[in-house]
């Protein structure tokens, strides 16, 4: 067996640890960082605040347009009674009653306003409300694969930790630090298997000496060009 066989060996375990890394928080930034549910969310609730703001303003409208109305309805009461007998108060009476309804007419205004308003904010409400709604459904499929999938490989992880415990045995110190040296240099990629004469890393020809050394049990063999580790089966 070839020195570079258990350091071979590992790598299949490392490159699957890797992958499953990587997938791994590409789902975690999926879950958290959700671009999409943010406008949405962010949407639904800038229509519900300004729907609520909407309504308050139209009840304010309406709780004046009633309180005019009332002062309205006294003053013609007190007009209309017969109570006032000065000439002078009941013409002061009329200039109020003419007073309150002119202002009751710009209060009724704003009040037509006010409901155009609310209106339209109740509208652009249910239409976020139900955008969101969908968006949300959509998502929680999209969301539950993804939450499957992360549980699927935490234990694929669990497997593979075990699976490289016991790869790590039978190396030794020294052939392991030169694998982990060239993984960080290499992009995680140490060992370079030799098919049809050639380094698979780098394509580049190998000599039948080179290869016959690189199944050596006691020594390493690097690629003359990419510098990798040679496994030849």
């Amino acid at each position: 067996m070839s020195a570079s066989f258990g350091l071979y060996r590992l790598q299949q375990v490392d490159s699957q640890i890797d992958r499953s890394r990587s997938r791994l928080d590409a789902i975690r930034k999926l879950l958290e960082n959700d671009v999409e549910l943010k406008k949405a969310l962010t949407h639904f609730h800038n229509a519900q605040s300004a729907n609520h703001q909407a309504e308050s303003n139209l009840k304010n409208a309406e709780a004046e347009v009633a309180a005019q109305r009332i002062k309205i309805e006294q003053n013609e009461a007190s007009l209309y009674s017969g109570n006032v007998k000065s000439p002078k108060e009941l013409q002061d009476l009329q200039k109020d009653v003419a007073s309150l309804k002119k202002h009751l007419s710009t209060l009724e205004e704003r009040e037509l306003d006010a409901m155009a308003v609310a209106e339209t904010a109740e509208n652009e409400f249910q239409k976020a409300q139900a955008e969101f709604e969908v968006f949300q459904a959509r998502l929680g499929d999209e969301n539950k694969k993804l939450i499957e999938e992360q549980g699927v490989l935490l234990n694929k992880m669990e497997t593979l930790v075990r699976e490289r415990e016991a790869a790590l045995a039978p190396i030794a110190m020294e052939l392991l630090s030169t694998y982990e040296d060239l993984r960080k240099q290499k992009r995680g990629v140490a060992i370079s298997e030799v098919e049809e004469d050639a380094c698979t890393s780098c394509g580049t020809m190998l000599n039948q000496s080179i290869q016959q050394n690189a199944r050596s049990p006691k020594q390493l063999i690097h690629c003359p060009s990419c510098g990798r580790i040679l496994f030849v089966k």
